[in-house]
């Protein structure tokens, strides 16, 4: 008998549908086709151990499974539950009436017992586009897939409870999120707080300038300054999540498989601090079977390089390019799969190797040329996609202790959404530009305008502190955002003033 089941694979962060097709005739063999990979073809062990554990069996007849479409490669144990229940029906020991209008996945245990799965999200996207009635899935999945609505999503434990479900021996449970009251509900839940940060007005200062515009931002400074702490807040004054952004950022974790028991929906902006030794593969995505890399996982959050010098070369420079096009592609001989990257980067680093060059108390130790050196490790290039570059001092012993208590991120980030809906207005016409930090040279002269005043002053900067030519864009971006802060409609020469300050790296002499 030849009976119809329906899995999914996952590529990039989309899904497509897996038919798999199981015959039974008289023979001795079990053959299983469709280009599967090792943990598939390993399926066959597994379903035997859990069907015998729950009272059924695998025929002794001759088995065959199709996996179509039969030029894709199918990954990963999440077909065992799709095959055993294929097995059942072709076989007659469950009735095979109402399969074909489920989606089903999950990997078994020996005991029949069901482990988690990886892509939930997408796959019940695809399935309801697709017109399925339900999703047949883990528990442990079961509200990350109910985020889609119009779709009947069953959380199962034991592969017992769906056997018994396709008898119409019991009725299973719908696993159900109204998830706009999900998301609204966990909107504002942070751990941090700006709050917590005792002085530093100048940096906090900064880094709301860099969430207004979403402009990358570099920190430098000796160790101990709070450059760390300062960067584990910037998630908190930025704008929160639309419900589009969630469900965008939701897909990408749940494709890498760290969305965590029983989660929805992600509300909070993702906030990624990969380690120095990360490879460039782990952290823009790939693979021989490509998964989603750090940039993405940062999709509509921040992205936090902690001692920047210390990456290798060559992981820095392959972020240039997402960047700028908010997108990675991961290309392969048959095929490439697209990723989301549109991220914030914060960087920080120290100024020498020993960290405490243009320390106001210690002493540099390091030799002459060394600075330099250690600075030239971030390319130009890599610098030149970052706006902000910002000197962070050690708190002084009279700030820690005050008792004035500080501005909270709430505050902050009322401000900054302020200063994004004016930038939302003055972009609704440009399909690709969200924030003054994506603002093209062409764009530029219409958009940032100065009076004469203005340009004397940014000539005179320029010519008095080296300034690259570089700087000058920079400079203008965030001068209008600071002006966007101010809600003032045209820039200023007190917020050009206050942009120059922020492009330390680029002053000639400042490493010596």
């Amino acid at each position: 008998m030849l009976v119809k089941t329906f899995g999914s694979a996952v590529y990039g962060v989309n899904a497509t549908t897996i038919t798999v097709e199981v015959n039974i005739g008289t023979g001795a063999k079990f053959f299983l086709v469709g280009l599967p990979d090792n943990a598939v073809k390993e399926s066959q062990q597994r379903i035997d151990a859990a069907l015998k554990n729950n009272g059924y069996r695998i025929p002794g007849k001759r088995i065959v499974i199709n996996m179509a479409p039969a030029d894709i490669r199918k990954e990963g144990s999440a077909y065992d539950l799709t095959m055993a229940i294929g097995i059942l029906a072709a076989s007659e020991q469950i009735k095979a009436d109402t399969i074909e209008q489920y989606i089903i996945m999950g990997e078994l245990s020996l005991d029949g017992g069901l482990q988690p799965i990886k892509g939930a999200l997408p796959i019940a996207i695809q399935a309801k586009a697709e017109g399925f009635k339900g999703f047949i899935l883990p528990k442990q999945n079961a509200r990350e897939a109910a985020i889609v609505s119009d779709l009947d999503v069953y959380g199962v434990e034991n592969i017992k409870e769906v056997i018994d479900f396709f008898n119409g021996d019991v009725q299973l449970e719908k696993t159900i999120v109204n998830t706009r009251e999900e998301f609204y509900a966990k909107l504002n839940h942070t751990e941090f707080d700006f709050a917590d940060v005792k002085g530093q007005e100048n940096i906090k200062r900064a880094l709301e300038i860099a969430a207004a515009g979403g402009h990358n931002v570099i920190l430098i400074g000796p160790p101990g300054a709070g450059k760390t702490m300062l960067a584990k807040r910037l998630p908190t004054i930025l704008p929160p999540l639309t419900l589009q952004e969630s469900l965008e950022t939701t897909k990408i974790h749940s494709v890498v498989g760290k969305m965590g028991k029983n989660a929805s929906l992600i509300t909070i902006r993702p906030f990624r601090a990969p380690h120095h030794t990360i490879s460039d593969v782990a952290l823009v995505g790939g693979g021989q079977f490509p998964q989603p890399g750090e940039i993405s996982l940062a999709h509509n959050g921040v992205l936090f390089l902690d001692e920047l010098p210390e990456f290798k070369r060559t992981v820095l420079e392959v972020m240039r390019q997402p960047l700028e096009d908010r997108t990675i592609t991961i290309s392969r001989a048959k095929f490439s799969v697209e990723y989301p990257a549109s991220f914030m980067l914060v960087a920080s680093m120290n100024p020498c190797p020993c960290g405490y060059y243009n320390h106001p108390e210690k002493d540099c130790v390091c030799g002459p040329g060394v600075v330099q050196k250690y600075l030239n490790k971030v390319s130009g290039p890599l610098l030149d996609r970052i706006d902000l570059h910002v000197e962070v001092t050690p708190v002084a012993f009279s700030e820690l202790t005050k008792e004035r208590v500080s501005e909270k991120s709430e505050k902050v980030r009322e401000r900054v959404i302020a200063a994004r809906n004016i930038q939302e207005k003055r972009f609704e016409k440009n399909k690709d530009v969200y924030c003054n930090a994506q603002i093209n040279p062409k764009m530029l002269q219409q958009i940032c305008k100065i009076n004469e005043a203005g340009q004397q002053l940014l000539k005179t900067a320029m010519e008095r502190l080296g300034l690259s030519a570089r700087a000058y864009d920079r400079i203008l971006k965030v001068a209008r955002t600071i002006a966007d802060l101010d809600s003032s409609e045209n820039i200023k020469t007190e917020h050009l003033a206050e942009a120059i300050q922020f492009r330390s790296l680029d002053r000639d002499g400042w490493a010596g």
